[in-house]
């Protein structure tokens, strides 16, 4: 059996990316691995007294995308398709296809918000990163809103 890694934010655009994979899963016979990369900063905060860790907002933040992501597995289990999920922290791009390797995956299906320009100068595309480095086939799913 295949395996499509399907990397997530729990964006608006979330729920199209999953129905998405799921469809390309029954076309391919894979199976889906969920992995959603949490900053590895949650927990600091800056006040006046400078960079302070607050360990419950940390704890809390992880049990919320822990949540969501067990939503979206079971989303996607009750379409017939397999799947498991993860949540590590780190930086996206290398977390995300270091996960792919570690699988061995066939495919990564990626969402794409149309943004372009001067926001991937300043904020960066993980998409972009993620079609540049793989081994191997990305899908790029358009999910911004259409007017």
């Amino acid at each position: 059996m295949k395996k499509i890694i399907l990397p997530v934010d729990f964006s608006d655009s979330s729920n199209k990316l999953v129905d998405y994979a799921v469809n390309f899963a029954k076309d391919v016979n894979a199976e889906i691995a969920l992995i959603h990369v949490a900053a590895t900063d949650i927990g600091f905060v800056i006040g006046d007294m400078g960079f302070q860790y607050f360990p419950e907002v940390e704890e809390n933040e992880i049990k919320y995308e822990l949540k969501e992501l067990n939503k979206l597995e079971q989303q996607v289990i009750s379409q017939g398709v397999n799947c498991t999920h993860i949540l590590k922290q780190g930086i996206a791009g290398d977390t995300i296809l270091e996960f792919a390797d570690e699988k061995n995956a066939d495919y990564i299906v990626v969402g794409s918000h149309g943004r372009s320009g001067v926001y991937d100068v300043f904020i960066g595309s993980l998409t972009k990163e993620i079609t540049k480095k793989s081994k191997i086939p990305v899908l790029v799913v358009p999910c911004h809103d259409e007017e």
